[in-house]
């Protein structure tokens, strides 16, 4: 599950989980603070407390590009997450250090981008 910035494109917050769940999706409001949350029309997030700021669940993806995007360059660079049969790890705990590892880098590399948006980034560079 992830939580992503529209604007920096960065992770807000993420987590591995077998399942989602009301109290996980909760908490990972509690650690982020928006203007504004978009989301599928997925029945679990109807459910939760978004605070003070306004919530909208959308049938289209017009506001929930940025996060599928992530999503997408999360299951390209790490390849455990493609295909369950031989790259998906058995060890749920060696799955949340390797996207620590990735979101680390890639929230590096999206500040890079937004001070420097001429100079060629890649992601092994903020490793």
């Amino acid at each position: 599950m992830t939580i992503v910035d529209r604007h920096t494109r960065c992770f807000l917050s993420w987590r591995v989980v077998w399942e989602r769940t009301a109290e996980v999706a909760q908490a990972m409001l509690y650690e982020t603070a928006a203007g504004q949350y978009y989301s599928d029309q997925y029945t679990l997030y109807l459910k939760l407390h978004y605070g003070p700021s306004p919530y909208q669940a959308l049938a289209d993806k017009s506001e929930t590009y940025a996060v599928e995007a992530d999503n997408a360059e999360l299951r390209h660079y790490l390849a455990r997450l493609a295909r369950r049969s031989r790259c998906f790890s058995r060890s749920i705990e060696a799955l949340r250090r390797h996207v620590k590892l990735f979101v680390y880098a890639w929230n590096k590399r999206q500040l890079h981008r937004r001070l420097h948006p001429c100079y060629p980034a890649h992601l092994i560079q903020f490793i």
